[in-house]
């Protein structure tokens, strides 16, 4: 048995820590979004600069985070852990404590660059502390569902402290939960740095770092210009080639920041594909059910996001079920049955109406509950899939490419369909000109979701060859 394994209790004691950071990352972004109005009015935000309070923090996390994996292999993760809450702790005061807009701006990316350390480092805790199968099953699911459940609370309280503490406390809040894991730190068992004594891969740093910062970047600007501008198309075009260019620099390198051996598995491949998909499609579907709710059917922030909330329970449900049926199972069994249920979650508003009754249980309900028990069933399995069987220096680089491609999942998917609800209304009041504009919005939604219920069913069918096994929830060891 390993040290970890004969550790004791004191060992779980990482799972309530590690989950408090994720919640805080999760959180984080979508509280903010709650609070923006109200700090664009106080420090005088204008409406073309204040995405970048959100842009900001995609940046750094996003661009950063094959780095801080490397940084937390390099350093021990418990070590990056600690560091990473401290730094994201001091970030988010300075961010509470901004008066212009420049320093909320620097405080996010300062946000994101410790979130970029501290997103792989946590993963990386789990999977190297629960080695048992049905052990770690049961963390990645409590890890899951803390990470699915965390938007929705991010809207809730978001909505509260706005309205009755204030928008700085949406960042001050961060500080309290930060500092709490921080102290939780003391009982999570030491572990060793990875020993990679070689030179840092200089050029695959930048390359990733400026490549899916680049990518990013197009994907934030696509919603208010339009996939066809030149400040879309350059970055993105730009984007693809510095990370083409990353990928053939990481072949030849002796000591590359992302080894191929990481990715050379099929299962892990296909649940990087799948947990990628999920995020396009997904992001989507809270920012529609959230315009919906609100704009639609007249509901507050904090209504919404209490509707929301039904989501996250599902989602709870959803990925506790899963993580006690990892290693019993094939993940399989659990990731495609999760994808067609978002699948039918998101189908079910396809025929969303323009007026509000009764469309609370015959459509939002059953659509939250279908999307949430889906992405609680595709969660846990992916995580063990894209980190297991790994080289313990790999560790962290396996965790931060799962935190990666959620990053750009999350980032297209919001860009993406966020473009297709606006083309569809537009096109949809152009044909007819006496329309109300709350039917062509609606339609707008519609016709995206019907594009996120494609991604879905597309995820099923790229991904079934390529997790579909006869294991029980492991991938061969890389050599």
């Amino acid at each position: 048995m390993t040290e970890h394994e004969t550790g004791g209790r004191r060992r779980w004691w990482v799972l309530p820590v590690v989950c408090a950071a994720q919640l805080l990352v999760v959180l984080d972004g979508t509280i903010v979004n709650i609070a923006l109005p109200s700090a664009q009015r106080e420090l005088g935000l204008t409406d073309a600069s204040r995405h970048w309070a959100i842009t900001a923090y995609a940046l750094a996390f996003g661009g950063l985070l094959l780095i801080g994996g490397r940084v937390s292999g390099a350093l021990g993760h418990r070590r990056a852990f600690a560091v990473g809450l401290a730094g994201f702790a001091v970030a988010s005061a300075l961010g509470g404590l901004a008066a212009d807009p420049v320093a909320l701006f620097a405080a996010r990316a300062g946000q994101g660059v410790f979130a970029a350390l501290l997103a792989p480092a946590g993963l990386a805790l789990l999977t190297t502390t629960f080695t048992g199968t049905r052990e770690r099953g049961r963390a990645l699911g409590v890890f899951a569902g803390v990470g699915a459940a965390g938007s929705a609370v991010g809207l809730v309280a978001g909505g509260l402290l706005a309205e009755h503490a204030g928008w700085r406390w949406c960042l001050y809040v961060n500080v309290s939960v930060a500092l709490l894991a921080l102290l939780g730190t003391a009982l999570v068992p030491a572990d060793r740095p990875s020993g990679r004594r070689g030179r840092l891969d200089v050029a695959g740093a930048v390359l990733s770092a400026a490549g899916f910062g680049a990518v990013v970047l197009a994907c934030a600007e696509a919603g208010p210009r339009g996939w066809g501008s030149p400040v879309v198309l350059g970055p993105l075009a730009g984007g693809a080639l510095l990370l083409a260019a990353f990928a053939a620099v990481e072949v030849r390198a002796a000591d590359p920041l992302l080894p191929v051996r990481v990715l050379r598995h099929r299962a892990r491949c296909g649940a990087l594909l799948a947990i990628t998909l999920v995020f396009v499609a997904m992001f989507g579907f809270y920012l529609f059910m959230s315009y919906y709710a609100q704009d639609v059917l007249g509901c507050t922030p904090v209504q919404a996001g209490l509707v929301l909330i039904v989501n996250a329970l599902a989602a709870v449900v959803g990925s506790t079920v899963a993580g006690r049926l990892h290693g019993r199972v094939p993940p399989a069994a659990l990731v495609l049955p999760g994808l067609l249920a978002a699948a039918a979650g998101t189908a079910v508003l396809t025929r969303l109406p323009p007026q509000g009754v009764d469309v609370l249980w015959s459509h939002l309900l059953p659509a939250l509950v279908l999307t949430g028990l889906g992405l609680g069933c595709v969660l846990p399995p992916t995580a063990a899939l894209a980190t297991s069987a790994v080289r313990p220096e790999d560790t962290g680089a396996a965790s931060a490419t799962y935190h990666a491609v959620q990053q750009l999942g999350a980032a297209l998917g919001t860009a993406l369909l966020n473009t297709v609800a606006a083309g569809a209304a537009g096109t949809h009041l152009a044909a007819h000109p006496d329309a109300a504009p709350v039917e062509a919005q609606v339609h707008g939604y519609t016709t995206a979701l019907t594009a996120a219920t494609a991604i879905l069913l597309a995820a099923v069918l790229v991904t079934a060859p390529l997790i579909a096994s006869r294991g029980r929830g492991t991938v061969p060891a890389a050599r």
